[in-house]
């Protein structure tokens, strides 16, 4: 008989994650969270499929009623020598035209900024999931270390009278 594979919730959604901006989750105050669509070339594509993306000074920035991904590094496609694409430019995000305007309006706001929190596959497409965030100031990351702390004691502290 075949062994039955553990679901996680990951594959349960069909999500695959490709990278996760974990210094997002240092650096900001997530407010809100979007899911969007990117527009990638071929190279790009492959190059998230096998994992070679990154996000950490990932941005989206408005620009003529559109939204841009800045910053976020997707490495060179090694097989396509020639035709390759550049890593650092900006790509296209495809979202409705109701979130783009909320998102416009939040970018004015002093303070708020949009970041990629991370690129993953659904259904074959690659999304990347957004955050609407606050930067933290230093005793902020500093408050939120101690909560994490204090909440992995308490984890530990019941794993060890079950």
């Amino acid at each position: 008989m075949a062994k039955t594979k553990k679901k996680t919730a990951a594959t349960e959604s069909g999500d695959r994650n490709i990278t996760v901006n974990r210094k997002a989750f240092h650096e900001y105050e997530i407010l809100e969270k979007y899911e969007a669509g990117l527009v990638l070339t071929g190279t790009e594509i492959k190059s998230v499929r096998g994992g070679r993306a990154e996000l950490r000074d990932a941005y989206a920035r408005p620009e003529n009623g559109e939204l841009w991904l800045v910053n976020a590094h997707i490495a060179p496609y090694d097989p396509a020598s020639l035709n390759n694409h550049d890593p650092r430019r900006p790509r296209k995000l495809l979202l409705h035209r109701k979130q783009i305007v909320e998102l416009n309006a939040a970018v004015a706001q002093k303070g708020l900024t949009v970041v990629g929190l991370r690129i993953y596959i659904r259904n074959h497409v690659a999304k990347v999931e957004l955050g609407l965030a606050r930067g933290k100031r230093q005793y902020d990351k500093r408050q939120t270390m101690i909560e994490r702390e204090l909440d992995m004691d308490a984890r530990r502290a019941v794993r060890a009278y079950e």
